[in-house]
């Protein structure tokens, strides 16, 4: 029985090394972008992507978002998105009525980070919603985690259909091209 045991602890050790392996392998960074159209106008979707306070009461991953004291004279906004713990974003950019760009402020040695570009723009009678992650992920195991299993566009895609069901509208994810994953 002890050497069953020793071998499924040996066995687990060894996958697990190979997860942070292969982990290391994977690029730091990445870029990804997720697009949808509404057929909503403009005017009717820009403030609804702007309201970052409301975002809990249409996104079911949003469980919490506060406007908090401003960080280095920016709107700075704590936000919990899934079972993790609250990050602090900052609008890094802010062009009513097509574009906001916020930026995570992490602690030296956090998990991850970067930016989340939201753009607003006309398309065919309804408006072309894109969010782009330009982001890093340092652990090797949540690496390995993020590409194999939940890809990088899952909570912008989460967010663009709650987006679309917020109007009423069922809405088909695009993911961009030539994007450096």
């Amino acid at each position: 029985m002890l050497k069953w045991i020793l071998i499924a602890a040996g066995a687990l050790v060894a996958l697990v090394l190979l997860v942070v392996a292969i982990g290391w392998m994977l690029p730091r960074a990445h870029v990804a972008t997720s697009t949808v159209v509404l057929r909503q106008p403009p005017d009717a979707v820009w403030p609804v992507i702007r309201d970052f306070a409301r975002y809990p009461d249409w996104w079911p991953q949003a469980k919490a978002s506060a406007r908090v004291a401003d960080i280095g004279g920016r709107e700075a906004w704590s936000q919990q998105v899934g079972p993790g713990a609250p990050i602090v974003a900052v609008v890094i950019e802010d062009t009513p009525p097509t574009r906001v760009v916020t930026e995570i402020v992490g602690e030296p040695g956090a998990p991850f980070g970067g930016r989340w570009t939201y753009e607003v723009a006309a398309a065919g009678g309804g408006t072309r919603v894109s969010i782009t992650e330009d982001g890093w992920i340092a652990n090797p195991m949540f690496r390995f985690m993020a590409n194999v299993f939940f890809g990088m566009h899952g909570t912008m895609d989460g967010y663009l259909v709650a987006l679309g069901r917020l109007f009423g509208e069922d809405v088909e994810v695009q993911h961009g091209s030539g994007e450096r994953q």
